[in-house]
């Protein structure tokens, strides 16, 4: 990144403490204690395809019978997790992202990313685009097949340890948009199916029921199946 797009976004974080800053590990976002990076590296052992074809969320977006690469729009990217695990498995991913710094460290750990060749072909199906899905689902130029939803980032539940991890991102402004928005924004894209990130036990996303879900320990995958005309 360079200095000038640093500095604007520094001072958009003056009043919540936090600061970016670029070290030989690349961009991260630190409160001068704590600090968070996106480092995909770390990801390497789940992206075996031995591993990949176990992945719930791959088994969730998958649409049998139809060739790959399938496209997928992960409307709340985050730090990418998700969708570097779906390109890995295949799909042409497009992400897109609400806040600047979350973006800026996700780009960051893409450009990073894309110089390990264990990474290099899997981030290659990565487009990030730094938008405000709700808006940006109703424009598309193309049909995705699947849109993926986690509207639980950064406020789900979560362990002890990544909790303290994501102390930092919970300080930044959050979208505005509710999770109604979010799904008719989903809609509105006219996907094939739509599969939304879930709290095992928690309600259904705008209070409509998927056409099934896939459960785990901790989480559920709800799916929409839609048939286009």
């Amino acid at each position: 990144m360079n200095e000038e797009k640093l500095k604007e976004l520094n001072s958009k974080l003056e009043t919540s403490g936090l600061a970016l800053s670029q070290g030989d590990s690349g961009l991260f976002l630190t409160d001068g204690n704590l600090s968070i990076s996106v480092d995909f590296k770390e990801m390497l052992p789940r992206l075996k395809q031995s591993n990949l074809q176990r992945e719930m969320l791959v088994k969730a977006a998958r649409i049998k019978g139809q060739e790959m690469p399938q496209t997928l729009v992960d409307a709340t990217a985050g730090f990418g997790e998700d969708s570097l695990i779906l390109a890995a498995a295949g799909f042409q991913v497009q992400m897109y992202e609400f806040d600047e710094v979350i973006a800026a460290l996700l780009e960051d750990g893409l450009e990073r990313a894309r110089q390990i060749p264990e990474l290099e072909e899997a981030v290659g199906r990565m487009k990030l685009v730094n938008a405000d899905s709700t808006i940006a689902m109703r424009q598309l130029d193309f049909k995705p097949d699947i849109v993926l939803l986690d509207p639980m980032f950064p406020a789900r539940q979560k362990s002890a340890l990544i909790k303290k991890k994501f102390q930092l991102i919970q300080r930044l402004e959050s979208p505005c948009s509710t999770e109604n928005e979010l799904l008719e924004a989903a809609i509105a894209a006219d996907p094939k199916r739509i599969v939304i990130k879930r709290p095992l036990k928690g309600p259904n996303l705008g209070d409509r029921k998927p056409s099934y879900s896939l459960e785990g320990k901790a989480i559920r995958y709800d799916c929409f199946v839609f048939a286009r005309i």
